[in-house]
């Protein structure tokens, strides 16, 4: 695969120059944001955005090609809907998720989040169905609006590990509010070693949900 490092004023400026000279689209290359810059102070002091670009192609199998396919479908969609954002291909083939990373940004974005996350879970859900239909069920695209899965994994395990130290010290068990079950997974995750504590979800379709309880005495 080609790979170009730019710097230049802004990040998209970088991409682009990166993206002139590989000779790819949006669709066809997996961008790694080295440095964000910072403009300084009346010009002094500043510092350029650099990124890491890599060529993939569409015509390419397995990962890289999913990738581009993936990349291809979020954008058709997206006009269709008339979403003013943004798509960047973080990782071609993440090894934590199985599959690409596509980042959306823009001054539509905060539409594509939706209550809870649920209108990026129904995104990811039918690029998913599209990209599978062609690479299989071993691929799972993942999409993030503004590192949004970020900022709620982040959120969703403090709040986990707080209530598990609520449970420890009341004694009682504390049932969460419904979540979606990628949510409850990382609620799981979060508390597998908490000492003191077990997690099981309860409950049907939209109204499942996690309870933390206290461990029995072994």
């Amino acid at each position: 695969m080609e790979v170009r490092v730019m710097t230049a004023r802004t990040v998209e400026e970088a991409i682009e120059l990166a993206l002139k000279e590989l000779d790819a689209d949006r669709d066809e290359a997996e961008v790694e944001i080295l440095s964000r810059g910072k403009s300084g102070f009346l010009g002094i002091g500043g510092e350029p955005a650099r990124v890491r670009v890599t060529k993939i192609a569409t015509s390419e199998g397995g990962s890289a090609g999913a990738a581009a396919v993936a990349s291809e479908t979020v954008g058709r969609i997206l006009q269709a809907a008339q979403v003013n954002v943004t798509r960047t291909v973080r990782a071609a083939n993440d090894p934590e998720t199985g599959g690409p990373i596509i980042d959306l940004e823009g001054e539509d974005s905060g539409l594509l989040i939706g209550r809870r996350g649920q209108t990026l879970q129904a995104l990811q859900f039918l690029v998913n169905l599209i990209v599978r239909n062609q690479y299989g069920e071993g691929v799972r695209v993942v999409l993030d609006v503004e590192r949004y899965r970020q900022r709620r994994e982040t959120s969703l395990r403090d709040m986990a590990t707080k209530v598990a130290s609520r449970v420890v010290q009341s004694n009682r068990p504390v049932a969460l509010e419904p979540m979606s079950p990628a949510d409850r997974r990382i609620v799981h995750t979060a508390l597998t070693d908490y000492s003191g504590v077990i997690t099981e979800s309860t409950g049907m379709g939209d109204d499942r949900k996690v309870n933390i309880i206290p461990k029995p005495n072994e």
